[in-house]
């Protein structure tokens, strides 16, 4: 189950109008109304992406809702190790990835690649969904990495840390 955030929902929209809406793109478990946002509930990832990509800024009533993944706890980057790719398929490669999620970044290095997925739940869709299947006439191995994630504010964050801990 994937949870959902639409955010700037028009006052004139109720309940059944935000789940018809999303149910054009799969199975719609839950939906619920709080002031000017609502929660989404789908059944599988690939629906839910679909339903993300298509109805962020969508308007409805005349207004643009903002439509995202929900971020719940234990939401952080997850890098995963995917084997037996070829360089130069990276923009392929990412595409693929992006059916379970939002992918921050892809790398192809020799014949293995990194790709970096926004959280664990995406990542786990993609290793369930993509390992041992053929990709550009080969058969790839993804699972989480074993090396740590960059982040672009690492040493911050490192600074913080030890500011907070001292």
């Amino acid at each position: 189950m994937v949870k959902i955030f639409i955010g700037n929902v028009p006052r004139e929209a109720d309940k059944d109008e935000i789940q018809a809406l999303f149910s054009q793109y799969g199975a719609v478990t839950e939906c619920a109304i709080v002031k000017n946002f609502a929660f989404v509930h789908m059944d599988d990832r690939k629906s839910a992406t679909k339903a993300i990509r298509s109805l962020h800024l969508y308007k409805l009533h005349g207004t643009a809702i903002n439509v995202e993944a929900s971020r719940g706890k234990n939401q952080g980057a997850v890098k995963l190790h995917v084997t037996n790719v070829e360089k130069g398929n990276d923009d392929e490669l990412r595409t693929l990835f992006e059916e379970y999620g939002t992918v921050s970044e892809c790398a192809i290095v020799k014949n293995f690649a990194f790709v970096h997925m926004d959280n664990s739940d995406e990542a786990l869709d993609a290793i369930k969904g993509l390992d041992n299947v053929e990709f550009q006439g080969k058969r790839i191995h993804v699972q989480i990495s074993k090396s740590r994630p960059r982040f672009k504010y690492f040493n911050k964050i490192c600074v913080l840390v030890s500011a907070v801990v001292s």
